[in-house]
C-alpha cells in the first residue's frame, strides 16, 4: 500500500503549494491556513451540484432568447433555437451551440455525480481513471459559456431597435447558474478525499 503524505506527517498548502507538517496550523511560508484534508468540501460539492440539476430544467424549459422582428416576438428556448439553426443551414452553428448547451452541462453534472458517488459510497473505481475524468471535466467546463457568448453577440449585433431586437430570456439566467455552479461544485472539492475513500487494490486499476 503506497503511503500518502499525511501518513508521514504532511500537508501540503493549497495557497503556495509548500511542504508543511502536519502539526502546524498555518504554512510556514505563505502564513495560509492549512487543513489535511476538507472534509465539508464533500457536502459543499453535492450541494452546488444539486442546484445546479435543478436549475437545468428551467434552462432547458424556459425561453432562453427572445427575437422581435418587425413586431412579431419569437421565444427561443435551447431546443428551438438548434431546430432553428438546422431550419436555416446553419448546422456548423447547431452542432456547437448543441455541445456547449446541452451535452457538456450534462456531461459535467453526470460526471460530477459519478465522482462524488464514488467518494460517498466508496464505490469501486479506478481512483486514476476518476481523476482523468476529473481533469477533463475541468477541462471542458471552460466551453460552457460558450452559448452565452453567442447570445450576448447576438444582442450585441442585432438591436436595431422595434425592427429587429434581441434580448436574453429567464433560461440564459438559470443557463449562467447552472455553469457557474458546476464550476465552483469542481473547485470546492478537495480531491484528496478520493485517495483516502477508496480500497487500496482500486489504486492500480
Amino acid at each position: 500500500m503506497k503511503q500518502q503524505g499525511k501518513d508521514l506527517g504532511l500537508c501540503l498548502c493549497r495557497v503556495c503549494r509548500q511542504l508543511n507538517s502536519s502539526e502546524n496550523t498555518h504554512c510556514s511560508r505563505c502564513e495560509a491556513e492549512l487543513q489535511v484534508r476538507d472534509y465539508s468540501s464533500l457536502q459543499k460539492s453535492w450541494a452546488l451540484l444539486i442546484t445546479a440539476a435543478i436549475l437545468l430544467i428551467p434552462a432547458n424549459l424556459y425561453p432562453i432568447t427572445v427575437l422581435t422582428n418587425q413586431g412579431k416576438v419569437r421565444h427561443d428556448t435551447i431546443f428551438s433555437g438548434i431546430i432553428h439553426l438546422v431550419h436555416s443551414d446553419m448546422l456548423p452553428i447547431a452542432i456547437i451551440v448543441f455541445i456547449a448547451s446541452i451535452l457538456v452541462p450534462w456531461v459535467k453534472i453526470i460526471g460530477l455525480a459519478t465522482y462524488l458517488c464514488a467518494i460517498s459510497f466508496n464505490l469501486p473505481i479506478s481512483k486514476k481513471k476518476l481523476m482523468v475524468g476529473f481533469h477533463i471535466i475541468e477541462w471542458i467546463g471552460r466551453w460552457s459559456m460558450l452559448d452565452l457568448f453567442v447570445i450576448s453577440l447576438t444582442v450585441a449585433l442585432v438591436n436595431m431597435g422595434q425592427l429587429l431586437d434581441a434580448k436574453p430570456a429567464p433560461a440564459a439566467t438559470a443557463f449562467a447558474l447552472v455553469i457557474l455552479l458546476t464550476q465552483l461544485a469542481a473547485k470546492v472539492l478537495d480531491t484528496r478525499l478520493l485517495w483516502d475513500r477508496l480500497e487500496p487494490q482500486d489504486d492500480t486499476n
